[in-house]
This record gives structure tokens, C-alpha cells and sequence, in this order.
């Protein structure tokens, strides 16, 4: 099964990592990612650009309203994620336990990412993206 880790930060957060080099970061970041991937767990792992950089896309009116960052209330960001792929959701929990996200308001929401298979197969749309998957061999 596949899960999603999401790391959220906050304004704390943020404040507190302000003075930590960025080649630490990237240091204790990559040991973690090649743990994943030694296990053989790792399909992904991104990190995201500054929000201030981002946009948001309102969809509650017409037309959607873009709204540039950064944003009013942020109480909590979306700072990067990774995809495993484990056996289970205990398994995504100590994986994430693990990561090198220590400091105050750091969080990693978890979330498993629902396959192909569960969706109508007999939907059109469903066979068009199964077809696409098994194209680029992600399938």
C-alpha cells in the first residue's frame, strides 16, 4: 500500500530552522531518504518552493479567484512529502517517527494514497488513465 507523509510546518517552525544551515538539513534529510531507500520503501519525496512564492486557487465563486502568497492565516504549511509504499499504516507511522523533523509545531500528517484499483473499472476515464499508467510503465 502506498502512503503519503506530509510535512507540515508553522510559523514556529519555520522561525525555529531560521539559523540551522541548509546543508544540515540536506544532510539529516538525505540519511533519512537513503534509509528509505535501502529498505526499498521510497517512491518519492519532494520538497516545496517558499509559499510565499505560491498561489492559491479559490473555487468558491466563479470564476476561481487566485490569490498570491503568501497567505492571510497560515497556520500550518505543506512543505514537502514523501510516497511509500509499506505493508501498512503502522509501518508509514514508524517510518515517520523517524524523520528529521524535530522542533516546535512540526508535524507529518499521514495519508494512503488510494490506488488505480479502487475506483469503477468500467468507468471511461478509469480505463484512460489505467491505459496511460501502463504506457509510461507505472502500472
Amino acid at each position: 500500500m502506498k502512503y503519503m507523509l506530509i510535512m507540515r510546518a508553522t510559523d514556529e517552525t519555520l522561525e525555529a530552522y531560521r539559523d540551522v544551515e541548509f546543508t544540515d538539513i540536506l544532510d539529516s534529510m538525505g540519511r533519512f531518504n537513503d534509509e528509505m531507500i535501502q529498505a526499498g520503501v521510497l517512491i518519492a519525496a519532494e520538497g516545496l518552493d517558499d509559499a510565499a512564492k505560491g498561489v492559491v486557487v479559490d473555487y468558491s465563486s466563479q470564476p476561481p479567484v487566485v490569490t498570491d502568497g503568501p497567505y492571510g492565516e497560515t497556520k500550518e504549511l505543506f512543505g514537502g512529502f514523501w510516497i511509500l509504499d509499506v505493508a501498512s499504516q503502522e509501518e508509514a507511522v514508524e517510518w515517520a517517527k523517524r524523520a528529521p523533523m524535530a522542533g516546535p509545531g512540526s508535524r507529518c500528517e499521514i495519508r494512503r494514497v488510494a490506488s488505480i484499483e479502487e475506483f469503477p473499472q468500467d468507468n471511461e476515464w478509469v480505463r484512460k488513465e489505467r491505459a496511460w499508467r501502463e504506457a509510461t510503465g507505472q502500472l
